[in-house]
């Protein structure tokens, strides 16, 4: 991929943690990738507490092949496939293979006002990947940087979904905005969780953007659990 000037670019990711593990717990993380249509890949994750195959988390992602010298979408060429997917499954394999699960859920276009913001956000070069991008985990940080101080004291994340829209380098100037999500269906995904009372449970939608111009960066959701 390197020689053809081909990379990897995050389009959609979906994490949802059932239990976090404590100090001292042994956790095995299993992951695996797989075709996604003829431009895309995916890649997986199940998560076990060791001591009893517990299932604490799961999560997905998709990926798109670019031309790193176009910055356009490239189809996955049968070299790049023979190269990449050899040590994949060869059948379908999904870490929620529930009927309309939460990683299918769309996130709906944000419209101000926002009920809560933090403006200016400034990557630093430890948030650069080996591509110059952002990496994901800041992208992370930035979502839950406008989400209200007394929810973050008060709620554990229990799922967050974003989709990224946009590259973000490192002389781009973010502002991150957070909507609060009404009248959801709350679901357990089919795990062996119950789903926490709607009392309990803080659901809000995220948008990350350029400052000035205001172009989208990302698109996100997170719940939030009670303590």
């Amino acid at each position: 991929m390197r020689k053809l000037g081909l990379i990897w670019v995050t389009n959609r990711m979906h994490i949802e943690i059932y239990k976090y593990p404590a100090w001292g717990d042994v956790v095995e993380i299993e992951t695996w990738c797989q075709e996604d249509g003829k431009i895309g890949t995916r890649r997986d994750w199940i998560l076990k507490d060791l001591a009893n195959g517990e299932v604490i988390g799961r999560a997905t992602s998709k990926w798109v092949m670019m031309n790193q010298n176009t910055r356009r979408l490239q189809r996955v060429s049968d070299d790049v496939r023979d190269e990449v997917f050899v040590h994949c499954p060869k059948t379908p394999r999904l870490a929620f293979p529930e009927e309309n699960n939460g990683s299918l859920k769309k996130i709906p276009v944000l419209t101000d006002p926002a009920q809560y913001s933090r403006l200016g956000l400034v990557p630093r070069r430890a948030d650069l990947d080996m591509n110059q991008h952002v990496n994901n985990v800041t992208y992370i940080g930035w979502v839950l940087e406008s989400i209200p101080q007394d929810i973050i004291d008060t709620h554990e994340l229990q799922t967050i979904t974003l989709d990224y829209r946009r590259e973000c380098q490192h002389d781009d100037i973010v502002d991150s905005l957070t909507y609060i999500e009404e009248g959801e269906e709350k679901s357990s995904n089919g795990s062996a969780f119950a789903a926490p009372h709607p009392e309990e449970q803080r659901q809000f939608l995220h948008c990350l953007r350029f400052a000035g111009a205001g172009d989208e960066l990302n698109r996100g959701r997170t719940v939030g659990v009670f303590l």
